[in-house]
């Protein structure tokens, strides 16, 4: 099995005059192609420094990760942004869409970021949200739409360039229970026919249970969640 992130040793502690605070501490994790990880842990643990390092969003201060055998944080700004465009996807509990622009031009900018034509840019966001049930939602902008159709949205903008690997901070945590259990249902069933990986920081024990690995994050290293 392909490993699509791998990291070794990872560290992160923040520094403000002499004082440093580590965050994480030497933190090993390796992902195969197509997995469904859970991390859960407490609030303040290091969950979405984690995020941060593993989508090349913030630097380490020592170890690496790989996606796809390249060590991300070896790469330049400019190189690390293109990256980022292509291969990682990101979906996060405020879905942070563009209000002025409509469902399928959310889904499209990652595409015409790249460099896509107008024109197939949009075909491919069409599509995807039509995979996702908001056919009937292109033109809407985000205000138009509830909490659970932005975070489709948002579902499908990360997943348009057909990355390696979605990394998702608390996907479900603004829901109501049935919103959230059709998202659940939605990211199993896009991580079955794309076969993206998925890692998802989350406090909702119910859907890490529904991922094929839990893990814990405390002092600053996972662990097997019912260890």
């Amino acid at each position: 099995m392909n490993k699509v992130l791998n990291c070794i040793k990872l560290s992160k502690a923040y520094q403000q005059g002499e004082l440093s605070t580590p965050v994480l501490n030497e933190l090993d994790l390796a992902v195969d192609e197509g997995e469904l990880v859970a991390i859960v842990g407490s609030s303040g643990c290091g969950k979405s420094t984690f995020l941060h390092l593993a989508g090349a969003l913030d630097k380490p201060t020592s170890g690496q990760v790989l996606i796809n055998d390249v060590d991300i944080h070896q790469l330049s700004d400019k190189e690390s942004a293109s990256f980022r465009n292509k291969h990682i996807g990101f979906i996060y509990q405020f879905h942070h869409l563009m209000m002025e622009f409509t469902a399928e031009e959310n889904v499209a900018m990652p595409l015409l970021i790249r460099g896509d034509k107008p024109k197939a840019a949009l075909e491919s966001a069409q599509a995807l949200l039509t995979r996702v049930g908001l056919s009937h939602r292109l033109s809407h902008k985000p205000a138009a739409l509830s909490g659970g159709e932005r975070q489709r949205v948002a579902i499908a903008r990360a997943l348009v360039t057909e990355p390696s690997i979605i990394l998702a901070d608390e996907p479900t945590g603004n829901l109501d229970f049935d919103t959230a259990e059709s998202i659940y249902q939605l990211i199993q069933e896009l991580n079955k026919t794309i076969k993206t990986s998925f890692i998802i920081v989350t406090h909702d024990l119910t859907l890490a249970a529904k991922m094929d690995r839990q893990l814990k994050l405390d002092h600053g290293k996972l662990a097997p969640l019912d260890s």
